[in-house]
């Protein structure tokens, strides 16, 4: 069903939550998942429920034995496993926003809240994507596959964290030359270009089945292709590739604890930014829509 405009009484924290005056929401594509029935299992018994789980915002009303934060506080949420605002919980597509405690992060005053909200969820899965199942370490050479909202964040992560060299695969021209003023060595059309180049990791942003599949054929002997992207559910592979070149294919699912953190200190100092349009609060099915 269609996202349905709805008024209640504000939340009143509990023992260890807080409210927060939400003042960012990222829009996700497991939000269209959710609408569209691809994700809906994933949340069917906690609904109905208000969506939004990229929150950022102020600190409005605190509830007993929280300690370390004010009211005021520019603050971003974590997806904590057993309160997920917008996943298990009530989210952030509201303008008020109940929060554990435990799961909140600092905002610096020079990080917008759309940055913030961003971070959340597109900078830790890019961040995961790369140093978590990637396991980037300086001085190795890597490809980014897809160079969309996620894969533009995990190619500057890697340019960021100590990358040799990165290299890009997109079809779409036009965004080659944004590619490269942000560390990107080359950009490519076709993955399997990659292939004279033996690196060491190649993430996969797009994940359209073909990019997995070119990426494992691509990828130095004993390299690693981490896989973060849904374009299509399934893929066809080499298994001799996969077996005789000794790759490893390892899928990432978010960033872990410590991600969001990483990308808000990047955002801090300067070097990272996440390329994001904004809309009105009302505008949010809209946006879901072109989403989609």
């Amino acid at each position: 069903e269609e996202l349905e405009l709805i008024e209640r009484p504000d939340p009143v924290p509990g023992p260890g939550q807080v409210v927060i005056d939400v003042r960012g929401a990222g829009l996700c594509h497991s939000d269209v998942g959710f609408l569209d029935g691809t994700l809906t299992h994933l949340i069917a018994d906690k609904l109905p429920m208000i969506l939004g789980h990229e929150v950022a915002g102020t600190i409005s009303a605190i509830g007993p034995g929280v300690s370390g934060f004010a009211i005021g506080d520019r603050i971003v949420a974590s997806g904590l496993e057993h309160f997920a605002p917008g996943w298990s919980v009530d989210g952030g597509y509201a303008t008020k926003c109940l929060l554990l405690a435990e799961g909140l992060i600092p905002l610096p005053d020079n990080v917008s809240f759309a940055q913030g909200a961003a971070a959340t969820d597109a900078g830790a899965t890019a961040w995961g994507g790369v140093m978590v199942t990637g396991k980037m370490k300086p001085g190795m050479r890597v490809g980014i596959v897809g160079l969309g909202g996620l894969g533009m964040t995990g190619a500057r992560i890697a340019v960021l964290n100590g990358a040799a060299e990165v290299y890009g695969v997109e079809p779409r021209e036009e965004v080659w030359k944004k590619a490269l003023a942000l560390g990107i060595k080359q950009v490519f059309g076709d993955v399997m270009e990659l292939a004279p180049l033996k690196l060491d990791l190649i993430v996969d942003f797009a994940g359209f089945g073909t990019t997995t599949a070119g990426a494992i054929l691509a990828v130095r002997d004993g390299g690693v292709v981490s896989q973060v992207g849904l374009g299509k559910t399934e893929a066809t592979i080499n298994t001799g590739a996969l077996t005789g070149k000794a790759v490893q294919l390892r899928g990432s699912r978010g960033g872990g604890p410590g991600a969001t953190e990483a990308v808000i200190a990047h955002m801090a100092k300067g070097e990272l930014e996440i390329e994001a349009s904004t809309i009105r609060f009302e505008e949010i099915p809209a946006g879901l829509k072109r989403l989609e």
